[in-house]
């Protein structure tokens, strides 16, 4: 059943990036569940997937991590914390990988998606424009982040995404780099203090008529 237009839009008014959380509140594990579906289900590119995410559940880290996070206490406060990665260096090998999994999910012969494939490849190996492949895979990252953040909103959840964070500081920590993973963004989720003065603040957007034109 579809969520009713008026929920998506006071759920998406409801939400906000969330200074302050309540250290004390946690989020139940079967909403959890669905947030780390929500990440599983992000869309991505070609559908590679390019990624990696990372719940950093050890309070020792968590703390360690606020001094690489210009001090700012989400990294603690928050129920959750999600580091969002990319696989550096995608390649023809990512390309077989995803294609092994399509072929057992839809019951198929692996010879079929050679085309699909060759497609794929060819667009990594030249790309029809400059591209640098860790750019591209960070862009399919926020696509996840967003997901994650609209799913979070839509079931009462705060959310605050992060890039005021040392991400070699966070690899580093973390042991990304002898994964083949680089940190990009952070996101923190769990429920607003009852004290965070920005909860009640009407966001600030432009006119839909000054963001959106029909052609």
């Amino acid at each position: 059943m579809a969520v009713s237009l008026d929920d998506v839009l006071q759920q998406l008014q409801w939400r906000y990036a969330t200074k302050k959380f309540d250290a004390s509140k946690k989020i139940p594990e079967s909403t959890w569940r669905v947030l780390e579906q929500s990440l599983v289900l992000a869309p991505s590119s070609f559908g590679l997937q390019p990624w990696k995410f990372f719940v950093v559940t050890d309070p020792e880290l968590r703390q360690e991590l606020v001094n690489h996070s210009w001090g700012q206490k989400q990294v603690v406060d928050a129920s959750h914390l999600v580091v969002l990665a990319i696989k550096k260096g995608i390649n023809t090998e990512d390309v077989d990988r995803y294609l092994a999994r399509q072929a057992a999910v839809h019951q198929v012969p692996i010879e079929n998606l050679q085309k699909y494939g060759d497609v794929v490849k060819g667009f990594l190996e030249k790309p029809p424009y400059p591209l640098d492949m860790d750019d591209w895979s960070t862009r399919q990252v926020y696509l996840a982040l967003g997901q994650l953040m609209t799913a979070a909103a839509m079931l009462g959840i705060d959310t605050c995404p992060m890039e005021g964070f040392n991400p070699a500081k966070y690899d580093e920590l973390l042991g990304l780099p002898t994964q083949g993973y680089k940190s990009v963004v952070v996101c923190t989720l769990g429920y607003r203090a009852d004290d965070d003065k920005y909860a009640s603040l009407p966001k600030v957007r432009y006119e839909t008529e000054e963001v959106i034109s029909y052609l």
